[in-house]
């Protein structure tokens, strides 16, 4: 693992942010790392408001949106709202036909099969929007690249309002209003919306015309959180604002579908990164495993023990996941090794009977072994099916385009992508990715980071300092849990391996006069030699609490040691 040191911030500015706050030397580099530079910055991170959300007419197509809508709702018509299966997709569909059952009864869903039509709008969902009588379809977290599908439906009369937040290709689909905040010409200041966040921002219009403020919508933002998490945008600027408020509302009055999962942990307070592993991936397992109606209904039901009904079976999905992405990466894994591509810039693989639904948790299984860019294929009707995953810094996206001549299509971010071929185009597909990646690489980004915010002496670790750090959060892109170097460590004799299979290193250090602290080291058993017979070495880390019956102490969060 490489280690990155990020830079010490200005003097000046340090001594600057001290004095303002009132704080010391470290809070004061990690806020400054962070780009807060003043105490009005300070305020604003530390204590979130939903005053700095933005106007939502600022963003592109956001009146035309509300008038097409206004207008649907005045001549009764019938409103499909059409998204994606995934986590965002979901949550953007149960926000967006909840809210409008509040002013209409004429509106239902619609979720395209992942097997039988794939990602996005689907000639076969505008066919059930024409035989249903639809004449407005809202689609969220999918449609900046629909330029055929909405063309199609233009011609049977059906309009189209497309929230997305993806990246748009040359042309922009025919609709009546495309909100993306990635477009070209629109000026919305935040650009890092997810899918939902997209949604969200056309019901706050629709309520402010109403003259209800923001805080009329709290009820929507546990959806809105629970995407952001999933999504993995960054959360900074309105996504740290509706993140911070929407972890409100799931740790005090989620609705019945978010209460109902969280019933089945045995956790009081949930964090973002709960959300991201506990919540996100079984919403996710009824769109990966049997269909995404099962997410949006269990996350539009109103009535509690129809919602723990609901999610007892996405719990039973999301089990049947775990044996399926397992299995199929052993399979991967096997294949890998008996095409020696193990030194290779990526990793391309395929198997026509692998689940669709996993290929994306298996891409990012793979990259835990091979630190690279990494699709995993299979079979879907008479084309192939990848799901992409990229590591830090390398874009796999820009990567895709650049073998786009062998591709039928594609769509995603920088580090994560779908698309289809023909399984004639697949091999050489695969050595143009790997031509394209291994001419444009920097090689060291094949070596996994681990970005360290400073240097500190164990003695500046203390329950103040996690106290404020605390108040850092909801972390994620953008706004990483903080990361401590400290060198000269010493085990002060009781460190060993624990957990199955002795994965996990578990020691107790010092430094000088230091008082002693718990280390936990996952997955870094192997790492015990360096720490045995009082041997000095440096470690990295995050501040962390242990809970253990019925006790809270600080603990550090080993990502790495060296000598």
């Amino acid at each position: 693992m490489r280690w990155t040191i990020k830079p010490n911030p200005e003097k000046a500015k340090l001594e600057n942010l001290q004095k303002a706050l009132q704080v010391d030397e470290v809070v004061a580099t990690l806020l400054l790392q962070r780009g807060i530079e003043t105490f009005e910055d300070a305020k604003t991170f530390f204590r979130p408001s939903l005053d700095d959300l933005h106007d939502p007419y600022l963003m592109k197509d956001m009146d035309v949106a509300v008038t097409r809508i206004e207008q649907a709702l005045s001549n009764n018509e019938n409103i499909l709202v059409y998204g994606d299966y995934d986590v965002d997709g979901t949550t953007s569909v149960a926000l967006m036909s909840s809210y409008l059952r509040t002013k209409t009864e004429q509106v239902a869903t619609y979720i395209p099969d992942r097997y039988d039509e794939g990602y996005g709008v689907s000639f076969k969902g505008i066919d059930f929007a024409y035989d249903n009588d639809f004449s407005l379809i809202i689609a969220l977290d999918c449609g900046i690249k629909a330029i055929d599908k909405v063309a199609y439906a233009k011609e049977k009369g059906i309009d189209f309002i497309i929230c997305d937040h993806h990246r748009p290709g040359d042309n922009i689909p025919d609709a009546v209003a495309v909100l993306d905040p990635k477009r070209e010409d629109c000026n919305y200041p935040y650009k890092e919306l997810c899918g939902c966040g997209v949604g969200f921002k056309l019901i706050q219009a629709l309520a402010s015309k109403e003259g209800k403020p923001v805080e009329a919508l709290s009820e929507y933002m546990d959806l809105v959180a629970t995407a952001i998490g999933a999504d993995i945008v960054p959360i900074t600027g309105e996504n740290r604002v509706l993140a911070y408020y929407g972890l409100q509302v799931i740790n005090k009055s989620p609705r019945p579908g978010i209460q109902a999962i969280i019933s089945q942990t045995n956790k009081k307070e949930l964090t973002i990164t709960d959300v991201v592993f506990i919540v996100a991936p079984r919403i996710n397992a009824a769109g990966r495993m049997k269909h995404g109606n099962h997410a949006v209904t269990l996350l539009t039901e109103k009535d509690f023990e129809s919602a723990t009904k609901y999610a007892s079976e996405i719990e039973s999905y999301n089990s049947d996941r775990k044996e399926t992405d397992k299995r199929i990466t052993e399979e991967a894994l096997q294949q890998i090794e008996e095409n020696k591509e193990q030194e290779g810039f990526t990793t391309v693989v395929y198997h026509e009977s692998w689940h669709k639904g996993v290929i994306g948790i298996v891409a990012s299984r793979l990259i835990e072994t091979y630190y690279r860019p990494t699709l995993v294929f299979t079979k879907s009707g008479d084309m192939l099916a990848a799901s992409a995953r990229s590591v830090s810094g390398i874009d796999v996206y820009n990567a895709l385009e650049a073998c786009s001549e062998h591709i039928e299509q594609f769509g995603g971010h920088k580090y994560a992508a779908g698309l289809t071929l023909k399984e004639e185009n697949y091999e050489a597909f695969k050595q143009a990715f790997e031509d394209v990646v291994s001419k444009t690489i920097d090689k060291t980004l094949l070596v996994p980071e681990v970005k360290i915010d400073m240097k500190i002496k164990l003695a500046q670790v203390n329950d103040k300092l996690w106290r404020i750090i605390k108040q850092f959060a909801p972390f994620g892109p953008g706004n990483m849990t903080p990361i401590f170097m400290t060198e000269d460590l010493v085990d002060t004799g009781y460190g060993k391996c624990v957990g199955d299979d002795d994965k996990h290193l578990r020691i107790t250090v010092t430094q000088q006069q230091a008082d002693r602290v718990v280390c936990i080291g996952f997955n870094l058993g192997d790492k015990l030699p360096l720490i045995k017979d009082k041997k000095l070495f440096k470690a990295v880390y995050s501040v962390d609490e242990n809970h253990w019956q019925g006790n809270v102490s600080l603990q550090l969060k080993l990502r790495d040691i060296k000598k």
